[in-house]
C-alpha cells in the first residue's frame, strides 16, 4: 500500500476474548473480538477486522502496512494442561529409566495420603534405555551402543509416537552421544520431532533436563502446525511484516525459533502484562521514585493472572511448573512468575448442597459465554453479577460492539439468589465479593511469600474485568495507589509492544569463589558470545545493536538450590569482577532468604547470556478513547461499604478528579469507584486511584 502508515500490531488470545493493540507511532488503540476456541487464528483475524474498521482501512491494507505482528498465545500451555500434546518417547542412559518418575517435588500436605503420586510425562512403555556412559569430567566410560539405539527406534516406530526426547547422563559436559542419537533418529525416523536435552537446556539436574526435553518435544508437532497455520493465514490476508511470538520471559521470538523450541511459549500470553504495568507505573506515578514495587493482576474472561514488579524489575522464576508446584511437571526454564486463579469475568458461580457459594474454577469461556452474552449460556458468572449490580452497562459493553442481555443476567443470578435465600442484589454482591476475596488471597501469597509488603506497592489492574473490583482489592491489601492503564483492558497485548527480540543461551561449567577458574569461565563466555553472533545474524542486525545480560546460577557450598545473579560485564579480566559477583550473590541471597554468609564459599554452575534487540518504547503509551456523554444509573457496590443500589454518575475522566460513588467508563472497561475513593487522570491517560481519597500526584 503505497504511502500507507507503518503500524505495529500485538495480539493476545485469551480464553474469552482475543485482544489486539494497534500502534501507529503516536498512540495505542485497543480492540477485542471473541476468541474462537475451535480455530484461534480466526479470532485473531476477526480482531484485525475490528481494528481495520476503526481506522478506516481494509484488513488487507492494515496487515500490509504493519511492520511487525506480535502474537501471544496459551496454546502450548493449554495443550499441556489438557494432555493433548503429541505422543512422545524418551531415550535415556541404560540403568536410568526412572528420571521422570523419581522427579523433584512432593505433596504439599505430606500427611494427605489420598493424593496420588504424579504420573511421569512419558510412561515406562515409551521410555527406552540405550547403552553408553559418559562421566562427570566428559570422559567416555562406555561407548554409545548404536545397536541399542536402532533397536529403540524400531520399537518407537511400532508405537506410532510423534516426538522423541533424548536425555543422557552428563550430556551437558559432552554432547557427542546425544548428537549421535539425534543423527540416527533423523536418519531412521524422518519427520518425527526430536529434542536433545543438552541443546535445549544444558543444566546439571537430570530431571529438569529430561522434563524440559520431553515437554518441548511433545509440543513441537502441535505448535509447528499452529505457528505455520497462523503465519500462512496472516500472509494470505496481507501481512507483509515480521511475525513474532512472545516467550515465557516476556520477550519475543521469531516464528521459526518458537516452532523449533516451543517450550519457550508456555506462558506466552500472560508474560506480557507485567512489562506493560512496569512501564505505566514508571511513567505516571510520581510517588514511587526510581525503584518501586508493583502488583499486577490481569483479569480477563477466564482467569486472573497475578505477577510482580520488584525493585522496578519484572519478577521471574526458574521454578516454573505446569500444574501444581511440586506435583506437576517442571519446565526447567525461566519464566515470568505468574500465578493464575479461576476468577475471571466468565467464572461460573454455583451453590453447593450445603448452601455455600463458589466462584470458579469452571468458566463459561467464549462459547457459550456468560448468560448476558445471549449465546446460549445459562450459568451465572462474574460478568452477569456485574451487569445486575450496575457496574457494567449492557448497551456500551466493549464500546457498544456487543449488547448484553440484562434479563438473562438477572435470571442466571436470580437462580443463585434462590439457592442462597437472598435477594437479587445480595446474590450479585456475594458473587463479586467472593471473586475479590479469591484474588486478594492469591495476591497475598505471591507478595508476602516473597517478602513484598502490598501496602508499599502500586496495584495495577489489567484486563477488561479489573476495574470492577480494583478499589476493593486495594482496600483489602492496604495499597495506597491503584492504576488502571489507558490500555488496561488489553494489558497483555500492549505488553507485546515492549517485547524485545531475545534469545538465552547457557553452558554448565562448575567453579567456586575460592578456586575460581578464570580461564575456563573465559572459554565459556567466548562460546556464548559466538552464539550471540549467530543470533544477531539470524535476526538480521549488527552485533553492536544487541544488548547482553550475563548471569550465573550460584549457591553456597553444600546448598541444594541455586540463585541467578548477574555477571558484571560478562567477563573476568581481574579479581575485582569476581569480588563484585560474589558480593551480588550475598545480596541476592539476603533478599531471597533474609540471611547471607559473607564469608562463605560461593559455587558457580551454569552460565547464561540473554541477547536482546529492541527496547521499550521511549514515548508514553497513550490510548485513544471514544467520547461518551455523562449519564447516571443504579449501581450496587460490593464489599464492606455495600449499602445497596444507588443512583451514581457515569462519566469519563478528564482534567478534574472524580470522587466516588461513580462509574468511570474507559476503553473496553468500566471502573467502579465506591464511596470514599477518588480517581484522577494522568497526562498519559492512565486512571490513578486513591482508595481512600488521599491526594494523587502524577508525573507531567
Amino acid at each position: 500500500m503505497t504511502g500507507s502508515p507503518r503500524w505495529r500490531i500485538a495480539t493476545d488470545v485469551g480464553g474469552t476474548f482475543t485482544d489486539l493493540v494497534l500502534d501507529d507511532g503516536a498512540q495505542l488503540r485497543a480492540f477485542k473480538a471473541p476468541t474462537t476456541p475451535d480455530d484461534p487464528a480466526r479470532g485473531v483475524l476477526d480482531a484485525v477486522a475490528v481494528a481495520a474498521r476503526a481506522v478506516g482501512v481494509a484488513p488487507t491494507d492494515l496487515l500490509a502496512g504493519s511492520e511487525v505482528f506480535v502474537h501471544g498465545t496459551t496454546r502450548a500451555l493449554n495443550a499441556m494442561l489438557t494432555g493433548t500434546t503429541a505422543p512422545t518417547a524418551l531415550l535415556v542412559t541404560a540403568g536410568h529409566p526412572d528420571i521422570l518418575l523419581f522427579r523433584e517435588g512432593g505433596r504439599h500436605s505430606p500427611f494427605d495420603l489420598s493424593t496420588e503420586y504424579p504420573k511421569p510425562l512419558v510412561p515406562r512403555r515409551l521410555t527406552f534405555e540405550v547403552g553408553g556412559r559418559l562421566l562427570a569430567d566428559g570422559s567416555e566410560m562406555t561407548p554409545l551402543d548404536e545397536d541399542a539405539v536402532l533397536s529403540a527406534i524400531e520399537a518407537i516406530k511400532a508405537a506410532s509416537v510423534e516426538a522423541v526426547a533424548v536425555c543422557l547422563l552428563w550430556s551437558v559436559v559432552d554432547g557427542s552421544h546425544e548428537r549421535r542419537v539425534g543423527e540416527l533418529l533423523a536418519e531412521h525416523l524422518p519427520g518425527v520431532a526430536v529434542t536433545l536435552s543438552h541443546e535445549l537446556n544444558p543444566v546439571m539436574r537430570e530431571y529438569r533436563r529430561a522434563s524440559s526435553a520431553v515437554i518441548d518435544a511433545s509440543l513441537k508437532p502441535l505448535m509447528a502446525a499452529y505457528i505455520d497455520g497462523l503465519e500462512g493465514r496472516l500472509r494470505d490476508a496481507g501481512l507483509g511484516g515480521q511475525l513474532l511470538l512472545v516467550s515465557s520471559t516476556g520477550s519475543s521470538l521469531l516464528a521459526d525459533m518458537a516452532a523449533d523450541a516451543p517450550i519457550h511459549t508456555l506462558n506466552s500470553g500472560p508474560a506480557m502484562a507485567p512489562s506493560a504495568a512496569r512501564h505505566v507505573v514508571a511513567e505516571s506515578v510520581e510517588t514511587v521514585g526510581e525503584v518501586f514495587d508493583a502488583i499486577v493482576f490481569d483479569t480477563g474472561g477466564t482467569t486472573c493472572d497475578i505477577s510482580l514488579v520488584r525493585e522496578s524489575q519484572v519478577v521471574s522464576t526458574r521454578e516454573t511448573w505446569i500444574g501444581p508446584i511440586g506435583a506437576g511437571h517442571i519446565t526447567g526454564f525461566s519464566s515470568v512468575d505468574i500465578r493464575s486463579i479461576a476468577a475471571g469475568g466468565g467464572s461460573i458461580a454455583e451453590v453447593d448442597e450445603w448452601g455455600l457459594l463458589h466462584v470458579g474454577p469452571g468458566s463459561a469461556g467464549a462459547v457459550p459465554g456468560p448468560a448476558c452474552y445471549g449465546r446460549g449460556g445459562t450459568a451465572a458468572t462474574v460478568t452477569d453479577a456485574s451487569v445486575v449490580a450496575g457496574l457494567i452497562d449492557p448497551d456500551t459493553f466493549l464500546d457498544g460492539s456487543l449488547t448484553l442481555d440484562r434479563g438473562a443476567a438477572e435470571r442466571a443470578v436470580g437462580a443463585i439468589a434462590h439457592r442462597m435465600g437472598v435477594d437479587l442484589l445480595a446474590a450479585a454482591d456475594a458473587i463479586l465479593s467472593l471473586a475479590t476475596e479469591q484474588m486478594v488471597n492469591a495476591i497475598e501469597l505471591i507478595t508476602l511469600g516473597q517478602g513484598v509488603d502490598p501496602r508499599s506497592a502500586v496495584l495495577v489492574g489489567g484486563g477488561g474485568a479489573a476495574g470492577l473490583n480494583i478499589v476493593e482489592i486495594a482496600r483489602r491489601l492496604g495499597t495506597a495507589t491503584a492504576v488502571i492503564p489507558a490500555f488496561g483492558s488489553v494489558l497483555a497485548a500492549a505488553g507485546g509492544m515492549l517485547a524485545p527480540l531475545a534469545e538465552e543461551s547457557s553452558m554448565t561449567f562448575p567453579t567456586s569463589s575460592d578456586r575460581f577458574d578464570a580461564e575456563g569461565v573465559g572459554g565459556v563466555i567466548a562460546e556464548l558470545s559466538s552464539r550471540v553472533d549467530r543470533f544477531a545474524a539470524a535476526i538480521g542486525v549488527d552485533r553492536s545493536e544487541i544488548t547482553l545480560d550475563w548471569s550465573v546460577e550460584a549457591r553456597y557450598r553444600r546448598q541444594v538450590w541455586d540463585l541467578v545473579v548477574p555477571v558484571p560485564d560478562g567477563a573476568f579480566k581481574d579479581g575485582g569482577a569476581l569480588a563484585l559477583l560474589v558480593a551480588e550473590f550475598h545480596r541476592s541471597h539476603a533478599l531471597a532468604y533474609g540471611t547471607d554468609d559473607p564469608t562463605g564459599t560461593v559455587e558457580f554452575l551454569t552460565w547464561r547470556v540473554r541477547a536482546s534487540h529492541g527496547s521499550e518504547a521511549e514515548r508514553g503509551f497513550e490510548a485513544a478513547a471514544p467520547a461518551r456523554a455523562a449519564t447516571h444509573r443504579d449501581v450496587s457496590f460490593s464489599g464492606v461499604l455495600h449499602t445497596g443500589a444507588r443512583v451514581v454518575p457515569v462519566r469519563e475522566l478528564a482534567d478534574t478528579p472524580v470522587d466516588g460513588p461513580a462509574i468511570i467508563e474507559a476503553t473496553a472497561t468500566s471502573v467502579a469507584l465506591p464511596p470514599g475513593a477518588r480517581a484522577a487522570l494522568s497526562p498519559q491517560g492512565h486512571i490513578l486511584i486513591e482508595p481512600y481519597a488521599a491526594a494523587i500526584k502524577a508525573k507531567g
